[in-house]
């Protein structure tokens, strides 16, 4: 999954001052353009779809237009998830909080805490985030839910990247990366347990997500190897300690480079 270089752009920052390079003044106006202008107009006409979503079922309501912005509603709406003579879609595996986010995305742009632009800073920050240590827009409103299928709290923002990745959503897969990179003072176990849940519910071609746990792993790394949490999950294993052994190996690479650069030598 991961070549020789590991580059900045898809680094996570540290979980207190992520690095404003990441996101250049183009990144910055197109994510703001498409919050501007949401995936569906005003005009609603087309037939309403009726969801049963979770093992408890909840029922959601939405325009078949809207769904078919997903191509996985526009097969779904074709094939055997709909009953066609009740207009309705079964989605037994999937968590009502998150398409409750799914669903305000198809219809608003974004879900909540939705992302906002800040002129005076020329940033991004969070809709009524926390920012008593004066961040910068970022804080701890709604970043995490209990999904009781992964054992326990995720980050949200992960939760729902991998619904986009399943629903063929790719701007609503940049806007969720981006608002997880605004979170802070998340637990070691929170953050382990959601890149576990990013490894199994994302393909091995990914390379944001996954390339954003190892990078936040390596830059909080003192934290991380005094974790027993972490400890436990490495025993546990699986293929996201191999990329974060490559990640590790890159990041020394680097570290080498400048330092040949400056004064020729080799460890």
């Amino acid at each position: 999954m991961f070549k020789r270089s590991f580059h900045s752009k898809d680094r996570a920052g540290k979980a207190v001052k992520p690095s404003k390079r990441s996101f250049s003044d183009r990144q910055k106006l197109k994510l703001q353009q498409n919050l501007d202008s949401p995936p569906v107009g005003k005009s609603l006409t087309s037939p309403i779809i009726t969801l049963v979503v979770g093992r408890e079922p909840r029922i959601f309501a939405a325009h078949e237009d809207v769904l078919s912005l997903s191509p996985f509603f526009t097969a779904a709406l074709k094939g055997q998830f709909y009953e066609s003579t009740a207009k309705r879609v079964a989605l037994p595996d999937e968590d009502p909080q998150i398409f409750s986010c799914i669903l305000e995305y198809l219809y608003k742009g974004d879900y909540y805490p939705r992302l906002l632009f800040n002129k005076r800073r020329a940033s991004f920050e969070l809709e009524d985030a926390q920012d008593l240590q004066n961040l910068g827009g970022r804080g701890s409103i709604e970043s995490t839910v209990d999904i009781i299928s992964a054992g326990g709290v995720l980050l949200k923002d992960t939760v729902v990247y991998c619904a986009a990745e399943r629903y063929g959503l790719d701007e609503l897969k940049r806007l969720a990366l981006r608002k997880q990179g605004l979170q802070s003072s998340i637990t070691v176990d929170v953050i382990l347990r959601s890149a576990r849940y990013a490894y199994e519910n994302t393909p091995d071609s990914d390379s944001k997500l996954r390339a954003h746990y190892l990078a936040l792993i390596i830059r909080s790394r003192k934290t991380f190897k005094r974790s027993g949490t972490m400890q436990m999950e490495m025993e546990i294993g699986g293929s996201k300690f191999f990329d974060l052994f490559v990640a590790m190996c890159n990041h020394v690479d680097d570290i080498v480079d400048i330092g040949n650069n400056r004064s020729p030598k080799t460890i």
